[in-house]
This record gives structure tokens, sequence and C-alpha cells, in this order.
């Protein structure tokens, strides 16, 4: 398949950038990595008559400390993510998915910002940015716009980005020294879509669970937070039974969907599995030990 014709732009600034969007009214696509972009034009699923590469615009390609959160720039790589030393150190759970993000070709090219901005309910970014209480910075000819993870996701493949609109970069929490955290992920094959994935973190403190933060995805039309679970664990120690009864209310929660991959009923079992195995990992970790 080949992509409908479209014209291209490759402006050197944000400013330019945003211009372009505008003028397009609505009808241009912002370009970084591509690797999801590209096979939908392919399949002339979305038919832009403008692409804009934001390749050449500078000073959004790094990660940076911005008070007690990083900011990660709209050209900065899956892999440039895997391998910084601060997120190794201070997120260490986003490290840990970084793991299971496609393949090398996809991770060398592929964006963090496009991933978000993309909000396939199956990947990973997505539900990281919404753990981490990330905050996507979006400009336009209009000014500049601060948008809540919790806000940006509005269905699967659509957020409230508005079409004149580019992300230059989203924020994400760092997290507390000693902090426990665990990821479970279950795909077909390594580098796949997730049929489910889970991301639970916490801090142990007089021998209880705080400030516990427990994400979700490939169970919904969104990355999920579940502060219901949340608030199970938060307080208590963790043990077989609290456990139990967290994979419990999850299954009464969730309504995943059904699909060639498996089930609802399914995926309704391998989430509450998967966050059993997360749980447990994050509150070994948050007490010293290693899962």
């Amino acid at each position: 398949m080949k992509p409908a014709s479209f014209d291209y732009a490759r402006p050197d600034s944000v400013a330019h950038a945003v211009q372009l969007l505008s003028k397009a009214g609505g009808d241009a696509k912002i370009i970084a990595g591509g690797q999801s972009l590209m096979p939908m034009m392919n399949f002339r699923l979305v038919k832009p008559s403008l692409l804009v590469d934001i390749n050449s615009i500078p000073r959004i390609d790094g990660i940076e400390r911005v008070g007690d959160k990083l900011r990660i720039g709209a050209l900065v790589r899956h892999r440039m993510t895997a391998e910084d030393a601060d997120i190794a150190a201070s997120i260490p759970v986003l490290h840990a998915a970084m793991k299971h993000v496609a393949h090398l070709t996809v991770r060398n090219r592929g964006t963090f910002c496009g991933s978000v901005c993309h909000a396939d309910p199956a990947a990973e970014m997505p539900m990281m940015t919404l753990l981490l209480n990330g905050v996507v910075n979006a400009s336009s000819v209009r000014g500049e716009r601060e948008i809540s993870a919790h806000e940006f996701f509005a269905g699967s493949l659509v957020t409230v980005l508005e079409s004149d609109e580019m992300v230059t970069s989203i924020d994400i929490d760092t997290l507390p020294e000693g902090v426990g955290w665990g990821f479970q992920e279950f795909s077909r094959r390594h580098g796949d879509y997730a049929l489910a994935a889970v991301a639970v973190t916490m801090v142990a403190s007089g021998g209880v669970a705080r400030d516990v933060r427990i994400g979700l995805m490939g169970v919904g039309e969104t990355p999920m937070r579940m502060p219901g679970l949340e608030g199970m664990l938060e307080g208590n120690a963790v043990n077989d039974r609290l456990k139990d009864d967290v994979i419990h209310s999850l299954g009464e929660l969730i309504t995943p969907n059904s699909d060639l991959n498996g089930s609802a009923e399914y995926r309704r079992h391998l989430a509450g599995a998967l966050l059993g195995r997360a749980i447990t990992d994050a509150w070994t970790r948050a007490n010293g030990g290693h899962a």
C-alpha cells in the first residue's frame, strides 16, 4: 500500500510548525518517528494533506529535570528513554517498561511523546505517563497549554489534543528513593502489543504501604489508573489475603474487549494475575528485597 498524496514541510522552530498546523485547518499531521503514523497512512486510515516533520526543530530532543519531574522532549526516542541514567535511577518502573517496547528498529525511531499522542491502549508509554501523573505540554498559535494525563486520553487512539496543537514535551514524576515497583506484561511474542500489563509503585513506611499507584493497559479503551485499588492497599501491610481482595475487586472494575487474541474473561483473569505479581514485586522492593 502507498499513502495518498500529501505536501511536506520541515519547519525549524516550534513557532513555524504550529503556524503550518493552523493554516492546514485540521488536515495536517506531525511526524517525528512515524512508527505509528506511516503504517496508518500506507493503509489510508489517515490521509493528511500536509506532513509536518519536526526533526529539524532544536531543543526538543532532550530529557531534563524540572523540579521533581523529568521533562521528555518531543524528539526523545524510545532508545534514549531506555538508556537515560536519570530515568533508570529515579523512575525504575519506567526503565523496566522500556524493555517491552516493540523492537530495536522501532525503539531507534519511535518517540516517547509520539507514543503518548497515538494513545494506543495497548502501548506502554500512555500507561506510564498516566501512572507518573504526566503533564502534556502543547503549543499552538493561540499559546501554550498544559494537559494532565488524567484528562488527555479520550478513547482508543483519541486524545483531547486539538488539530492545530503540537506536543513539545511531557513532564512525568520522579519517584522517591527506595520506592518499590513492579511491572508485569504479557504478550504473545516479545515486542508485540501487550494483551495486558500492570505497573505498581509504593513505598513502605512503618510496615504499611504508602503512596500506592496502580496503572493498567490493554483492558480498556484507554490506559487506566485504579484509585479504588490503590486505596485498598494504602496504609496496610501487603499480604496474600489483601492481594486476593484487590484482584477480586479489579475483576469487577474492568470490562475488557474480546478480540482475536483473547476473550474479555481471559483478559480479566490475565490482568488479575499480573496485578498480583506486580504488587508482590513492589512490596518486596519497598522492603529492601529484590523481586
